[in-house]
């Protein structure tokens, strides 16, 4: 297990990542990128609890997922399943669990003030803070992805399922886009990533 860690995580975090999994006896699945998250927790019908991440992730959002995570399945174990699933509980949960690694042995030092801030209130996905997952991009391969915020008021973009949009006003914190199949209006997150077409 520790020779995959290294493959996927920073290498400070390596041996106290070990410890969490081995403590809370995760059975960790490394899988092909999902589209629509980033990992997922889930107790298996034989009682394993089964943490999947996506292998294409950089080694800092790797990280953040599979802590994210592990927070999940503690903190159902701590308050009971009723719980919110990105409830105080979980919340609470994820930043004593994060804490410890947000240090600069781990992450660069650009990232270390986004995370401390963004740790203050986790939500439930770092690609809802978009100053933290602008941040985290940088470490990404190259592609050729656009941000929404980025395409222009009237642009048209697809998405990975093939269905395209235009761009249209931004609302608080998302942009109204409609499908121009259809006609029907969606949110999107400002750094949804995309291809832009015009």
């Amino acid at each position: 297990m520790i020779e995959i860690l290294e493959r996927y995580i920073p290498k400070a975090a390596v041996a106290p990542v070990f410890e969490l999994i081995k403590t809370n006896h995760v059975y960790l699945k490394i899988v092909d990128e999902r589209k629509t998250r980033h990992g997922d927790y889930r107790k298996l019908p034989d009682g394993q609890h089964q943490i999947t991440v996506n292998a294409n992730l950089n080694t800092y959002r790797f990280l953040i997922t599979l802590v994210h995570e592990i927070a999940h399945l503690v903190a159902f174990q701590k308050y009971g399943r009723s719980i919110k699933p990105h409830g105080k509980e979980w919340k609470h949960t994820f930043q004593r669990l994060m804490l410890p690694f947000i240090r600069p042995e781990i992450f660069p030092q650009q990232l270390l003030p986004l995370l401390a801030l963004h740790f203050k209130n986790p939500k439930a996905s770092s690609d809802t803070d978009e100053k933290l997952s602008l941040a985290l991009k940088q470490f990404d391969p190259p592609n050729d992805k656009t941000f929404i915020f980025e395409i222009p008021f009237g642009g048209h973009f697809r998405l990975y399922n093939g269905k395209v949009f235009k761009r249209g006003n931004k609302r608080v914190k998302r942009f109204e886009c409609v499908e121009v199949a259809t006609g029907r209006l969606y949110l999107f997150n400002p750094n949804a990533e995309v291809e832009y077409l015009s």
